[in-house]
């Protein structure tokens, strides 16, 4: 089950909120990272509205969040365009050669012609500031924005916002960086009159505890002031980051060749992808029975205590230097696919994993339901919320049908 707290989820958007002010910015969420709509009435009182990466993601804004909605897409169709001009606020392209092959239809359209609708394009500053290339869109070849060379007399007429995305999982030093190389090779652009936005992307790690969130905060009011633009962020993992877990069931232990294995009935490949793509490692958390009559849900942390059960949490024996005293046990636990890479990691537990036991993965409401699939016919698991006062209410399940009518 994915168990997503919402006062965790309005404890983030509470200090994106206070950025907000403080930089006199807007902040959105990247419904790319998180799209759980029944938890959107939770976060539209600090949130200025949603960024879509297509036609479908911007209705689900227009349908469920109903404030400001921008949209930026590598490339559209034409039934895209049409659609996104009834509703849309700001519409951003990926290249000059799909701006040049819909601008007259964005020209002619009444939203455009009244300013209900706005343009801009995705740049690329081609600075590198990630660990991951796989989530590096500055590197040689990118298909992701257009690079200051393109811009060079060509006829931007229209266009009236740049929007970059470079930054994943990182601190505000590398935005200053970034917006050091924006300046020096889209400076003379954002200085005219011509452009009023300035979309600084997302991968700001904004809520975690050890951002440098002043260093935020004096970045936007320089560039408000440098270009007298207005800026724009579209966080999705500092709205969901430690807001959720993915709850667990072993299905079967054994060994093989040396290693204990944990088979489980979610999958990496199926559920959290991420573990395998990013790679990103969870934390995980062994579910034993509370000792404590009167113990109540931890609404803020749903990785630590639910009510009736406390946790008691895996050693990562990959840390460089694991405190692995003789007495832990160590799992590779593994999903229920046919995938041989399916892989989740390897942990060490206080005692012997048992085939019913609970285990707990944390962190898993961003880039993790959004993603998720149907491979093998693997049961899906059910979505829930964590209310403030301890209810669980179960959103959705998933049977067989799911999966039957998925692909017919």
């Amino acid at each position: 089950m994915f168990l997503i707290s919402i006062p965790a989820l309005k404890r983030n958007t509470a200090i994106l909120r206070e950025v907000a002010d403080q930089a006199g910015c807007k902040i959105i969420l990247a419904l790319k990272g998180f799209s759980c709509w029944k938890a959107f009435p939770h976060l539209t009182k600090d949130l200025d509205g949603c960024c879509a990466s297509g036609l479908w993601e911007a209705m689900l804004a227009k349908e469920h969040f109903g404030k400001h909605i921008i949209t930026y897409s590598p490339a559209y169709d034409e039934e895209d365009i049409d659609q996104l001009l009834e509703f849309t606020h700001h519409l951003d392209f990926n290249s000059l050669s799909q701006w040049f092959r819909f601008r007259e239809k964005i020209f002619a359209h009444p939203r455009f012609i009244s300013g209900e609708v706005v343009c801009g394009l995705r740049i690329n500053p081609e600075h590198s500031t990630g660990q991951t290339p796989i989530y590096d869109p500055c590197v040689p070849g990118s298909r992701l924005g257009v690079t200051a060379d393109h811009l060079v007399g060509a006829d931007l007429t229209g266009i009236s916002g740049l929007h970059f995305h470079t930054l994943c999982e990182q601190n505000s030093p590398d935005l200053e960086s970034t917006l050091r190389a924006v300046d020096e090779k889209f400076g003379d652009l954002l200085r005219s009159k011509q452009i009023t936005y300035l979309n600084m992307g997302g991968g700001h790690w904004i809520t975690k505890p050890f951002y440098d969130r002043d260093r935020l905060v004096r970045l936007v009011k320089q560039a408000k002031e440098k270009y007298k633009v207005e800026v724009w962020l579209e966080p999705g993992e500092a709205v969901a980051i430690h807001t959720g877990v993915l709850r667990a069931t072993v299905m079967d232990v054994f060994e093989s060749a040396g290693h204990k294995l944990a088979i489980l009935d979610i999958s990496a490949t199926a559920h959290m992808p991420d573990v395998i793509e990013m790679p990103y490692r969870p934390d995980v958390y062994l579910v034993e029975k509370s000792e404590a009559r009167d113990q109540k849900p931890d609404v803020l942390n749903p990785a630590v205590t639910l009510e009736g059960e406390h946790y008691i949490a895996a050693t990562d024996p990959q840390s460089p230097n694991p405190p692995i005293p003789q007495s832990l046990f160590t799992y590779r636990l593994g999903g229920p696919t046919c995938l041989a890479g399916d892989v989740i990691g390897d942990y060490s537990f206080h005692r012997e994993l048992r085939a019913g036991d609970t285990l707990v993965f944390d962190d898993m409401a961003h880039y993790t339901m959004v993603k998720t699939t149907t491979f093998n016919g693997v049961k899906h698991p059910s979505i829930a919320l964590l209310h403030e006062n301890g209810e669980i209410e179960t959103l959705r399940t998933f049977g067989y049908p799911d999966f039957r009518d998925r692909l017919s």
